[in-house]
């Protein structure tokens, strides 16, 4: 009987270790970020839905040296009774691996500063913000592709590790320009990116509360996003869009520095997005290429989906901005038929979480027939400015049949943020 309690006890020890790792990895191995999860508002359930949501790690060296490491430790501790020791160990398990991944960091940003730094006449252009950095990104790949051989860093490689990665393997002689997303969580980050791929010319697409629980403060984020500004060399060009007050202020600011060449684009956008094509224009124009126009990459899809619904997809990330935006656009879009959305709720917006979600529920107030939300984390400040219009569903078949019961074909459906696979494909997205 013993030996039965102690192989289930272990099995469920291995299928907690795994979600841990998954989490880790998801967040990172980003201490602060890691933390900021369990602030976001129902953290008890949180920590105990390791033991029911089957979820584990994209198995990398690094995930698989931590593993071996973990399994190691906890049967040697099953073996000596330590049960409780045991499950504690397998979320400081990465902790432990933190400080070589640092030495190893180092190590492998240095290596791709060097051979940036062998580059003499590569132009690198820094693209950083709390939202729209992807698009613009790939505006301006398309633009300067034209004429230029271009090299960009791909979908979610904005981070230091990500950055040096696509220079050690991507990075040819014959590249002319280098575009670089650039994100960070803290204070010193854009900077670390900066004095590595040394940019001439930076962009920033605007400024929200997105990722305010790694930064502290509105103010702490905006200083982080204007390091790249201040990375420039005397001869650089900053480029601000229009239609962010942060960065407006920040554009003026560079002004009165006097140094290097200051910008700002988008004062025409007509809708939420097109400053990213005209910002990616703007610094195409300074390269010598008039594009006017450009295909937009696929961050915001219209499909028709299952029973004849539109299905608006913003399923590739979420921001507070963003999502408002992208809720004006349904009105504009499709002012005829019911108006559905679903998503949970925002994660990292640190002090800032629950002015943004009850300004969310404002605008659902405005606009939708229903808000499916699934996640709990803010769901209660969502529901005070939504009202009845919101309701929390977490089952993916649940949501379908909802979504079915009061939508008929024409209307419309607009998915944000991470939604469950199932319910995509039930909505045939």
């Amino acid at each position: 009987m013993k030996e039965i309690i102690e192989v289930s006890l272990f099995l469920i020890f291995v299928k907690l270790f795994l979600f841990w790792l998954w989490l880790w990895q998801l967040k990172e191995y980003h201490i602060g970020r890691f933390l900021a999860h369990f602030k976001e508002g129902q953290a008890v359930k949180k920590i105990i839905s390791g033991f029911w949501r089957l979820k584990y790690p994209k198995f990398t060296k690094k995930i698989i040296v931590i593993s071996l490491a973990g399994l190691i430790l906890a049967i040697l501790m099953f073996w000596k009774g330590f049960y409780l020791p045991a499950f504690i160990l397998i979320i400081l398990v990465p902790l432990a691996f933190q400080a070589p991944t640092v030495i190893w960091r180092k190590s492998f940003l240095k290596k791709a500063r060097l051979k940036r730094e062998g580059f003499k006449n590569l132009l690198v252009i820094g693209i950083t913000g709390s939202y729209g950095k992807t698009s613009t990104k790939e505006f301006l790949y398309d633009i300067l592709s034209q004429k230029f051989r271009v090299l960009a860093t791909k979908e979610h490689q904005n981070s230091e590790v990500g950055i040096a990665r696509c220079i050690l393997n991507e990075l040819k002689p014959e590249h002319e320009i280098f575009i670089v997303e650039m994100g960070a969580y803290s204070k010193g980050g854009i900077k670390l990116l900066c004095d590595m791929v040394k940019p001439k010319i930076g962009v920033l697409t605007g400024i929200n509360e997105q990722h305010m629980a790694t930064f502290g403060s509105q103010e702490n984020i905006i200083k982080a996003k204007y390091e790249l500004i201040e990375s420039l060399p005397e001869d650089g060009m900053a480029f601000f869009t229009a239609k962010n007050k942060y960065c407006v202020e920040l554009y003026d600011k560079t002004l009165r520095r006097g140094s290097g060449q200051a910008f700002l684009y988008g004062q025409d956008a007509a809708f939420f997005g097109q400053e990213n094509i005209l910002g990616a224009q703007a610094v195409a124009r300074e390269l010598g290429i008039i594009a006017e126009n450009s295909s937009p990459p696929k961050l915001l899809s219209i499909k028709e989906g299952a029973n004849g619904l539109n299905i608006i997809d913003s399923t590739y990330s979420a921001n507070p901005t963003g999502v408002i935006a992208h809720l004006d656009y349904l009105t504009l879009r499709f002012p005829q038929g019911k108006k559905v959305l679903v998503m949970p709720c925002l994660i990292e917006l640190g002090s800032a979480s629950r002015d943004v979600h009850r300004r969310i529920g404002q605008k659902i107030s405005e606009v939708c027939d229903l808000a499916i939300i699934t996640t709990k984390d803010r769901f209660k400040e969502i529901k005070e400015t939504a009202g009845d219009k919101a309701v929390f569903m977490e089952n993916p078949k649940e949501i379908f049949e909802k979504i079915k019961s009061i939508c008929k074909e024409g209307d419309n459906v607009l998915l944000e943020s991470r939604i469950p696979k199932l319910l995509i494909e039930l909505l045939h997205v």
